[in-house]
């Protein structure tokens, strides 16, 4: 990640370090050095860190300040608290000349506390594409986990990928998945958390629900080979995106997705490369489910159309965008 250009790490001397609190990121030499390097702009990611906000406050005014951030306002709720949150916010995005939006519902975001359109760049959530896209040896390797699980390989094979915590909501899944009864399929959760022990509780005895250990990025392709349907059935707060749903998608996967995921409203064409339920609606998740269909070459042709619509959602459309803004 960090070659052909020059970098520099400016030390933090936070007493607790870390991305958990505003005080975790505490750089003092870092607006002295970065004066000295002189730039032509500053991108900022976040602002709710100490040296972050003082860079924001710093330059605005004396070099264009950029900013990214993944925020929306699918989690809000209308009280004294979150008033409080918008008058910060709009003071702090005062501040900021240009914004990175990510999608829809991070623009809505953005808007909100005060940035005009004029102001917005869309510079996507993104992964490497062509790395998840399926290649022989993928394939090969998906075939081997699918018989190791002891998977029929004409079921139909839903599959969720991602941490086993209660933001992610996959007893949700586990529940809808036990009460399918349209025809033969399978699930597997890969992942670790804190729900890993009652997620199994739950499961001891079906032989159609099966769990893997959390995977690296290099073995997450042939994870994502071995399904026909990929699930994020999020109930937030925080599920600002999902880039699983990217994932899946360059891998040519067809998807489920709920409402509280940030990437829904621009990735999930609902019944052209995958399906929208409702977040929390166990109800609604089931309905999708059992109206998926039992046609392996029909979803197959669904994780195609999601695959090309993932092409429009890479870091080539980042760069492009940063370029355009510089003028």
């Amino acid at each position: 990640m960090l070659e052909g250009y020059e970098y520099e790490f400016v030390a933090n001397v936070s007493k607790d370090p870390g991305t958990r609190k505003y005080n975790g990121i505490v750089n003092p030499a870092l607006l002295g050095r970065l004066q000295e390097f002189a730039p032509d702009a500053v991108l900022v990611n976040g602002w709710n860190f100490k040296s972050h906000l003082q860079c924001l406050r710093y330059f605005h005014g004396k070099i264009p300040v950029w900013f990214r951030g993944d925020s929306t306002l699918l989690d809000q709720q209308t009280s004294f608290k979150q008033l409080a949150r918008k008058m910060i916010l709009t003071w702090v995005f005062k501040h900021v000349d240009i914004a990175l939006h990510v999608g829809t519902a991070n623009k809505a975001y953005f808007k909100s506390y005060g940035l005009p359109e004029k102001q917005l760049l869309f510079a996507p959530h993104a992964v490497d594409n062509i790395r998840f896209a399926a290649k022989p040896r993928y394939l090969a390797d998906a075939a081997e986990l699918t018989t190791s699980l002891g998977i029929d390989p004409d079921a139909i094979i839903f599959l969720f990928a991602g941490k086993l915590e209660p933001k992610k909501d996959p007893l949700l899944l586990l529940s809808a998945f036990k009460n399918l009864q349209q025809y033969p399929a399978q699930l597997i959760f890969v992942g670790n958390g804190v729900l890993e022990e009652m997620l199994k509780k739950e499961a001891a005895g079906a032989t159609n629900i099966h769990f893997l250990d959390f995977q690296n990025q290099q073995q997450m392709p042939a994870v994502y080979a071995m399904a026909d349907v990929f699930i994020l059935p999020s109930k937030g707060p925080g599920e600002t995106w999902g880039l699983a749903v990217n994932e899946a998608m360059a891998a040519g996967k067809a998807v489920l997705v709920s409402t509280a995921c940030g990437c829904v409203q621009d990735l999930v064409n609902d019944g052209v490369n995958g399906w929208i339920f409702t977040a929390g609606d166990a109800a609604d998740l089931q309905k999708k489910m059992q109206a998926i269909p039992a046609d392996k070459s029909a979803l197959a042709e669904m994780g195609k159309n999601g695959s090309k619509k993932i092409h429009s959602f890479s870091f080539e459309k980042i760069a492009l965008a940063i370029e355009a803004g510089m003028g």
